[in-house]
Formats: C-alpha cells, structure tokens, sequence
C-alpha cells in the first residue's frame, strides 16, 4: 500500500496518473501565500520526501524526486490549475470618527476592491461594520450598520456579477484591537469586506 502525507495544511500538490509508458508522478507546488510545505510519499519498504517547489516524485516507490520544468507541469497540470476557484479575499476599511466618512486611505482602496470584486465570478460578499467604544453601544451598533452598508453599495449588481451581499453590524462587541470602554480606537471603526 502507498500512502502520501501532506505535512502542512495547505500544501499544494498535483498527481498524475499517466498511461503507456510515461511514468505516474507527483509535483510540488508553492501554496498561494508563497510558501512550500512537504509531500512524504511512503511505500511498504521507501519513503521519498519532496520539499521543494517545482520537484516531483515517480509514483513507483523508486524514490526518484526530480525538478519538473513549469512547462511539463502547465502541459500536465493546466487543465486541474484552471479548475482552482479564485481565493477569498479580505479588505479592511477604516473610518473618521463618527461618522460613515472614509479614511482617505481608505478611500483610495475602493478602485481595487471593485476590481477584486468583478474577478469573482458569481461573488459572495460580506460586508460588517464596526466601530470603536466611544459613545453609547446602542448608536455605535447603528453606526456600524450605516458603514456597512454604504460600503455595500460599492457592488453594484447591474455593474458586477454579484451573487450575494450580506451585510452585518457587530457595533463595538468585535473590536479589532481591545480597548476599554470609552476609547477611541481608529482601527476598531473600520468595515470588513471579503469576497468570495
């Protein structure tokens, strides 16, 4: 019996099991945050590790690792990568105090998350507002709304292939950074928007 272990969580490997006389094998590749874990193939008598990006192993128990050149992998492997679904993203978007006005920071990232936004096909998205301690917690979770969904205006649907919007307000109960009561915090008045 041959087992592959796959040490890290995220790390990304493709197999393939070829006919005729090409050899089935396996290759590392480097995980989407840039880094590379480990693929332990084990057979009943070998053990063949591969811990580097762009190497892979025969899946014959000869304990043979090779590089595998980007162009074998795009030819072997195009058709499975083209089949990944594009990752979620996060953005966070800060506010002035009091109020639903953008940092201007902030203010400058709404280009790039509408353009994350119309790489997603059928996009899910999450708006939730948040603010920091300063006030009553009746009227900050109120104003938590309002920034939501101002932001969630942002997809326009006639514009984006939107499947979902959902808009939520945690008011002051999810601070980003923990303060006491009373505290203004620039980074707790803020809108979380992931995009899946």
């Amino acid at each position: 019996m041959t087992t592959i272990s796959l040490p890290k969580t995220l790390t990304f490997a493709a197999a393939l099991a070829l006919t005729g006389c090409a050899k089935s094998y396996l290759v590392l590749l480097e995980d989407h945050d840039g880094s590379t874990g480990k693929v332990i193939f084990s057979g009943a008598n070998s053990e063949t590790v591969v811990e580097q990006a762009g190497f892979g192993a025969a899946l014959d128990n000869s304990k043979t690792v090779f590089k595998v050149e980007q162009e074998k992998i795009n030819k072997d492997f195009g058709r499975a990568l083209a089949s990944e679904p594009v990752l979620p993203e996060i953005f966070l978007l800060y506010f002035e105090t009091g109020g639903t006005k953008l940092t201007a920071e902030s203010a400058a990232l709404i280009p790039k998350i509408i353009e994350t936004a119309g790489k997603h096909p059928a996009a899910d998205i999450s708006v939730i507002g948040h603010t920091d301690t300063v006030g009553d917690a009746g009227k900050n979770e109120k104003l938590a709304n309002e920034r939501a969904v101002q932001v969630s205006r942002l997809f326009d649907p006639s514009k984006l292939d939107v499947k979902e919007v959902a808009v939520t307000s945690h008011g002051e109960k999810n601070l980003l950074i923990k303060t006491g009561d009373e505290t203004s915090e620039p980074r707790n008045r803020r809108v979380e928007v992931t995009i899946r």
